[in-house]
Formats: C-alpha cells, sequence, structure tokens
C-alpha cells in the first residue's frame, strides 16, 4: 500500500534545536551513536542526520538498524526476584530520538492555537494554579 506522506521538508534548524536539547550521557540505543558523536560532528552530522530523517519522512521507512530498542530491567530495590520489583527502560536510538523530538515540536505548534486558555491539563507550562492566579 502506498502512502502519502506529505508535508515539509525537515530543516537543519529543526534537527539542530532537537540536538541541543537532547541530554548527554545517555546510553546508546542498538546503533551505538551516541548524542555526543553527532554533536562533534558538528554541521556534517546535522545534514548527514536531516537527511536520513527526510528520507524516512518521505518514504515512511525507518532503517531496522534505528528502529530496534534493547529492553533492560533493572531492580528497584537490591535483591528485588519479584517481577513488580524491576523497573524496565528501553534504550533506543538517538537519531529515532531526535527525529521523535522534531514531531513532537511539530504536532504541539500546530495544536497550541487551538487549545482554550482554560485547558490546563496535560499542556506544557499551563497549570491549574497559574489559571486561579489569573482570574
Amino acid at each position: 500500500m502506498k502512502r502519502n506522506f506529505a508535508g515539509l521538508p525537515i530543516l537543519e534548524d529543526e534537527v539542530r534545536s532537537a540536538i541541543r536539547k537532547m541530554k548527554t550521557g545517555k546510553a546508546t540505543g542498538p546503533d551505538g551513536v551516541s548524542i555526543e558523536l553527532i554533536e562533534a560532528l558538528e554541521d556534517y552530522g546535522t545534514e548527514q542526520v536531516t537527511a536520513l530523517l527526510n528520507n524516512i519522512y518521505k518514504t515512511g521507512n525507518i532503517p531496522a538498524d534505528i528502529s530496534k530498542s534493547i529492553f533492560i530491567t533493572l531492580p528497584k530495590k537490591p535483591g528485588a526476584v519479584e517481577c513488580e520489583h524491576y523497573r524496565i527502560i528501553s534504550l533506543m536510538s538517538h537519531i529515532t530520538k531526535i527525529l521523535l523530538r522534531v514531531i513532537m515540536t511539530r504536532v504541539r505548534n500546530k495544536i497550541k492555537p487551538e487549545i482554550a486558555a482554560e485547558q490546563c491539563g496535560f499542556v506544557w507550562a499551563q497549570q491549574m494554579q497559574f489559571l486561579f492566579c489569573e482570574s
């Protein structure tokens, strides 16, 4: 089935902004590419990531090496034996995280004008206490 993923191409500025917002010192996903490596490549890294993300965006095909995650169980307390005493984390590709951040930013910018001023739940930087203070 052919899908139409029409939309504006992903811009280098969007990728650069997403990279800047990423936390450093985090474990890599299965592809082994760290955010520090992407940052160290500066403009070249941003260009390459942008080209890859635009290819994904245009075709809808995510390469297997960046679509996989590694799941790790961490004990909540030392000596844990029961499943409920473990926390599961997933290590995903930093390239995937950049793509998700770009998409999330686009969605937030698109829906922001549609959200009523009274809507406080689940809205970034808009909490109930601000609503009561403004009344």
